[in-house]
């Protein structure tokens, strides 16, 4: 790093804005917004975190940083997608996944405009924002803008009364004349001004309306433009994405503390946490979920129906791990960089039995005990017992991989005992065999269905002798 970005890190503020990222040449590379500049931009250069070979690349590139300050993540949000527009950094383009981007449509020149979202813009007339990343950030802030320049999301057919959003000031109420098309147009035109990034100039504008109605004694005109400068004030306070910036350092801060408990070279990228779920050992399942740098991969979680019969906890955790070790789940999956044991001692020491008989025994373990949270991890011949803060962004961690692997193996356990229990309330009734039980499930999709279907249905499906059967037997369920 040289000493000009070295000065520049020092001096980032506290406050959301968009920085830009410049090579040697001083071109702008890279587009981004924060919550809190100093936070963000100086996540780039942790010589802790994990990069994929994309962002090591534009991090070698990096020779100087700029940004912009503003007021609110939203005006942070907003700038940057304006900014992106304008300059289309050749990092933004490589970085970013063409599926997640989303745009603002706002069809301004219609006899009835709306302002809707779409991931490809068209060449129709109308008014496009964008790209966004994330479309979830940008539909929250623009509930909340809705708020200071009402919009309808789409036309209205066969109605000629204003809706409950016009009630609820989220509509213009175009459909009785509630508003003027001439007035939402101009309301319409404020709201692409802050779109575009000129929150500065939009409120000196509506401040300068604000007065000169009150002047003229337009005091109904005057309080709705009050209003609006009050909702757009009220934006300071609205959290889009702060929030995450706030998870990406803590769990950054995880990964590197975990490293230096288990005295690995650097954070592990690849943790898989393990559980078991069973009812009194029936439906005995197991989970396998994956956090890469810290975050869930949900596309690499596993589960594993056990064949191991009984309530046997050790057992079927070291089956699970027995099988996730195999050579073709290797092959498939990879291996991870850490194991994470939902459980103590017992638990751990099993597991691990299952990995060394795997031929895997390079591969670190450790357990969380659910108690007191206490952190087990396997040295020597014996164990130490970590018992770190709760406040402890490892401990957070480990907790929420173990809270995930926990609700995976139960949601899975749960599915396969409603399943049981559909077969073994079919299989009860008399006349029915296995041709009939998957023709009622596929005829009405569910075991639920068909409890709540009425005779005539049933008779229709399997004829009226076996229907009036099934719907006598089913109704002493119902009652």
């Amino acid at each position: 790093m040289t000493k000009r970005l070295d000065n520049k890190l020092a001096k980032l503020p506290t406050t959301p804005g968009v920085y830009f990222h410049k090579n040697a040449a001083g071109e702008i590379i890279y587009i981004g917004k924060a919550a809190n500049l100093r936070n963000r931009v100086r996540q780039y250069f942790q010589a802790s975190r994990y990069r994929d070979p994309k962002t090591d690349l534009l991090i070698n590139e990096i020779a100087d940083i700029d940004w912009v300050e503003v007021e609110t993540e939203v005006d942070a949000l907003f700038l940057e997608a304006e900014m992106v527009r304008r300059y289309m950094p050749p990092f933004n383009i490589l970085l970013r996944d063409d599926k997640s981007l989303s745009y603002v449509r706002v069809d301004y020149r219609s006899d009835y405009p709306t302002v809707t979202f779409i991931r490809r813009p068209l060449d129709d007339g109308a008014e496009y924002f964008g790209p966004y990343m994330s479309s979830f950030e940008v539909k929250k802030a623009l509930r909340y803008l809705r708020r200071a320049f009402p919009y309808a999301t789409s036309k209205p057919i066969n109605q000629k009364r204003a809706g409950l959003h016009y009630h609820l000031g989220l509509d213009p109420g175009l459909e009785d004349g509630r508003t003027s098309l001439e007035d939402y147009r101009a309301n319409l035109r404020k709201m692409m001004q802050y779109l575009r990034g000129n929150r500065l100039t939009l409120v000196r504008e509506i401040e300068r309306e604000m007065k000169a109605a009150a002047k003229a004694k337009d005091f109904e005109l005057a309080a709705r433009l009050r209003n609006q400068l009050f909702s757009l004030q009220a934006l300071n306070r609205q959290v889009l994405f702060s929030d995450r910036e706030m998870l990406d350092a803590s769990k950054d801060q995880a990964l590197v503390e975990l490293a230096e408990l288990l005295g690995f070279e650097k954070p592990p990228r690849r943790i898989e946490g393990f559980d078991i779920s069973h009812l009194q050992g029936s439906d005995n399942v197991a989970s396998m979920v994956v956090f890469i740098n810290g975050l869930p991969s949900k596309t690499d979680y596993r589960k594993f129906k056990l064949r191991l019969p009984g309530n046997d906890d050790f057992g079927h955790m070291a089956e699970a791990i027995g099988r996730r070790l195999r050579d073709e789940n290797i092959k498939k999956w990879g291996l991870p960089n850490l194991i994470l044991i939902d459980g103590g001692k017992g638990q751990l020491s099993v597991a691990m039995a299952a990995r060394d008989g795997a031929g895997r025994s390079a591969i670190p373990m450790i357990g969380l005990a659910k108690r007191f949270e206490e952190i087990i991890v396997p040295k020597n011949q014996g164990y130490d017992v970590v018992a770190l803060p709760q406040s402890s962004h490892s401990v957070k961690l480990l907790q929420r991989i173990r809270d995930e692997s926990h609700r995976f193996a139960v949601s899975y356990h749960t599915i396969l005992r409603a399943k049981r229990q559909t077969a073994s309330l079919l299989d009860d009734i008399p006349g029915i065999g296995p041709a009939t039980r998957k023709k009622l499930i596929k005829q009405f999709g569910s075991m639920r269905a068909v409890m709540v279907a009425e005779e005539p249905q049933l008779q229709k499906v399997l004829g009226d002798k076996t229907g009036k059967t099934v719907a006598k037997y089913l109704a002493a369920f119902k009652n």
